[in-house]
């Protein structure tokens, strides 16, 4: 009798071990001088608290910014922030790749037998952006108490559900920005506009802006499904654009499609990659 084949493991649990190896060496880096860490948190903490700030100064002139109030602007925030918070925790560092591609030190990650963009996703991992996690979650907090929602089941289950879809499809644009480099070898400003650009944009009601950016972030580069839509729902709010009733459970759908086309965009730019010089 010929012995069972040993099956290897999958490229995903692979990829997975590596970025738990990866990031936590630059953990155990990080954690070398605890003091200095937790004051860079909380310096992070309170510098990315001052977007919030900036709303409540502007709540101290107005009732309300465009039919919203305070609370319900909040309940946007908390779903932004905390959203893009993970997937700046987890893929934040990925926008170093093009300056690995222009120095040569990307080549020593092709080698490894290991996922590159497992590799990539905890290079320099940052554990200081908790401080913008934990920063949304509090105001969001906040906000699940001081709005005025009929919480019904569904409702209660959208915020976490919400919460999750956001930090996926966040991530895939921090992929889909780190493939664009391998076209560009300088665009982590670029990547930023969308990520960081975004999480700023989707703050404020959909109903300050006019109806062509909204169509664009809702069917073209889908960040209104990170809260502008499933916010909408909760709230008792219609959307400005009268998308279907069931389009506001389409969160997880909508994440699930950008983290395919990131995966696409990512192997295609690696398989485009001719090493430096070349």
């Amino acid at each position: 009798m010929g012995e069972t084949p040993v099956r290897e493991p999958s490229r995903v649990v692979e990829g997975l071990r590596a970025y738990r190896l990866v990031a936590g060496m630059w953990i155990r880096s990080t954690m070398t001088y605890r003091a200095s860490f937790a004051v860079t948190v909380l310096g992070n903490l309170l510098l990315t608290g001052l977007d919030f700030v900036t709303i409540l100064l502007m709540f101290s002139r107005v009732d309300s910014l465009a039919g919203w109030t305070l609370p319900e602007i909040a309940f946007l925030y908390g779903l932004s922030v905390t959203s893009f918070g993970i997937a700046d925790l987890l893929l934040g560092s990925m926008d170093v790749l093009g300056g690995r591609m222009r120095d040569g030190s990307f080549d020593t990650l092709l080698v490894r037998p290991v996922p590159v963009l497992a590799q990539v996703g905890a290079d320099h991992f940052a554990l200081r952006r908790l401080g913008r996690v934990t920063q949304g979650a509090v105001v969001l907090g906040w906000a699940l108490v001081a709005v005025d929602v009929d919480w019904t089941a569904s409702k209660a289950l959208l915020v976490p559900v919400t919460l999750v879809s956001g930090a996926v499809i966040f991530g895939a644009l921090f992929v889909a920005g780190a493939a664009f480099q391998f076209l560009a070898q300088d665009a982590a400003e670029v990547q930023n506009a969308f990520t960081y650009g975004g999480t700023t944009l989707l703050q404020y009601p959909p109903t300050v802006f006019g109806r062509d950016l909204v169509r664009g972030v809702t069917f073209v580069l889908p960040l209104a499904f990170v809260n502008w839509v499933p916010a909408s729902h909760v709230l008792g709010r219609p959307y400005p654009l009268g998308l279907p009733d069931w389009a506001v459970f389409g969160s997880p759908l909508v994440a699930a499609g950008c983290a395919a086309l990131a995966g696409a965009a990512w192997r295609a730019g690696l398989r485009s990659y001719r090493s430096t010089g070349s």
